[in-house]
């Protein structure tokens, strides 16, 4: 059985995608459409692609069994709404939608219509989430957590990432973040945001920089501190988690992990940042072929994005923000603990 693609967007997703698909026997990388033709028609001849116009014909397309959506996120939720209504199955990078309440009527409409609707998040295939895991054990009773990336550029490129309208609320735009948390410790009670914005005004829209902090406070008891920021007001880059517990400690500064108990302190070994979009498509393929499982569920990503959308909201209002949490909205990893 081949699966006959199509490619929304021309970005760095895009190109690891077409790249893996092309390289895998259970595929056929049929067409490609992007934002701006020109560019989609460089890259339909650096791949040997169809250019389309726009992505609208492309979710039509006959031939087409899979859409991939490798574009800007504020663009996500349509672009996957009318493949689903299309009759085809989607693989989009994270965040479904920048909507909360889009997202969870995807989620319906996937699975109303025996359609798969897989959603990116390749951090949980990484080598610092699988070292995280397989250690966690290890710190006795987890109860706080500090995650913190910061980005410093200069200066701050126009790119559609320092575009809100665009990429979204930090904690929805980088829902990873939360997405690994919510893995982790499972469901979320409360949250409490900060956000801190400084506008280019020459050329607005565009962010000079933007640095996001929340709370989370998770229903099993663990409080997690996550910071996310980036621009050309930071002059420090951070890619570090903690996690403290009743017996120890975990540490990750970027690759180097340690893990610190009564009995002392040893190195933590976290595999290399590689290949982890092949992984991701080898795996959505295998499920459309042999019926494998999949990695992730996407009721899991909405979940999360559920708790990015409460911390944007948190900021807004100044005020502590209940998610709460249902049968049907927690992680399927959590309802089947």
């Amino acid at each position: 059985m081949v699966i006959r693609v199509g490619l929304v967007g021309t970005g760095y997703a895009a190109r690891v995608r077409a790249e893996a698909l092309i390289a895998d026997e259970r595929a056929d990388l049929l067409t490609v459409a992007g934002r701006e033709f020109e560019r989609t028609g460089d890259f339909a001849n650096r791949y040997g692609l169809r250019p389309m116009e726009d992505w609208a014909r492309l979710v039509n397309e006959a031939t087409i069994d899979l859409v991939v959506v490798a574009t800007v996120s504020a663009l996500h939720g349509c672009v996957v709404e009318a493949a689903l209504r299309a009759g085809k199955h989607v693989v989009v990078e994270y965040p479904l939608s920048l909507d909360l309440t889009q997202a969870k009527q995807l989620l319906a409409l996937a699975k109303a219509r025996g359609l798969l609707l897989h959603v990116e998040h390749i951090e949980l295939l990484g080598g610092l989430h699988r070292a995280m895991r397989s250690h966690l054990t290890k710190v006795g009773v987890p109860y706080y957590v500090n995650y913190r990336t910061l980005n410093p550029q200069h200066p701050a490129p126009m790119k559609w990432t320092y575009r809100e309208d665009l990429f979204g609320f930090p904690f929805c735009g980088a829902l990873s973040r939360v997405h690994r948390l919510t893995n982790l410790l499972g469901s979320v009670e409360a949250v409490e945001c900060s956000t801190q914005r400084v506008w280019n005004e020459e050329t607005k829209p565009f962010l000079k920089n933007i640095v996001s902090s929340g709370r989370l406070l998770f229903e099993c008891g663990v409080v997690a501190e996550v910071t996310y920021g980036k621009g050309e007001q930071l002059w420090v880059g951070r890619r570090d988690v903690e996690i403290q517990g009743s017996l120890g400690a975990l540490t990750f500064v970027r690759n180097d992990g340690l893990v610190t108990t009564a009995a002392g302190t040893e190195s933590i070994r976290v595999a290399p940042r590689k290949g982890l979009f092949v992984q991701d498509t080898e795996n959505v393929l295998a499920h459309l072929t042999e019926g494998s499982p999949l990695y992730v569920s996407a009721a899991e990503s909405v979940y999360a994005l559920s708790v990015g959308d409460a911390l944007r909201q948190a900021s807004e209002t100044g005020q502590r923000v209940a998610v709460g949490s249902t049968a049907e909205d927690v992680p399927e990893s959590v309802v089947n603990d």
